[in-house]
């Protein structure tokens, strides 16, 4: 009997499991990939003359990349990363949530976990799982979009 019980503990210990066929891939922003969104956001608001904030977060909302130009007001490195921590965590531009306070329904400004509730953040999608999102902070809400979308188009998804 213990033969026959180390036998079949050590072929669950030997043998491949069958994980494989249920695992999915997840994409996810490497630092190259942060530095090229960064990089074109930056243009984007450089081009235009915009002093602005630049968040990047993962797809959990953590921060991966804060970069405040020169003469961006200090508030903004506060609003950028919370425009993207909502776009992340929601997979939605945080000008939905916008939308839906400037319609009414002013409860969800309770909503835990969700403080960008202003346009600027966009989510960074990909064969439709989110990646992380881009959160800009500076000038007029639909220029801070502008930038985010920019700088997310550098990777040519």
């Amino acid at each position: 009997m213990l033969a026959v019980s180390i036998r079949v503990a050590w072929s669950l210990i030997t043998s491949p499991l069958n994980c494989d066929a249920t695992m999915k891939t997840k994409h996810v922003l490497e630092l190259a990939d942060v530095k090229k969104i960064a990089a074109a956001a930056e243009a984007e608001a450089l081009k235009n003359q915009w002093a602005v904030t630049i968040a990047i977060v993962d797809d959990g909302g953590h921060l991966l990349w804060l970069q405040r130009l020169d003469g961006a007001a200090a508030v903004s490195s506060h609003i950028a990363p919370a425009k993207a921590h909502t776009a992340a965590l929601g997979r939605r531009e945080s000008k939905v949530y916008e939308d839906i306070v400037n319609g009414g329904r002013t409860a969800f400004l309770s909503a835990p976990a969700i403080e960008g509730l202003l346009e600027g953040g966009v989510p960074i999608l990909k064969d439709g799982q989110c990646l992380g999102a881009v959160g800009v902070s500076g000038v007029k809400s639909s220029e801070d979009a502008q930038v985010a979308r920019a700088g997310i188009a550098a990777l040519g998804l």
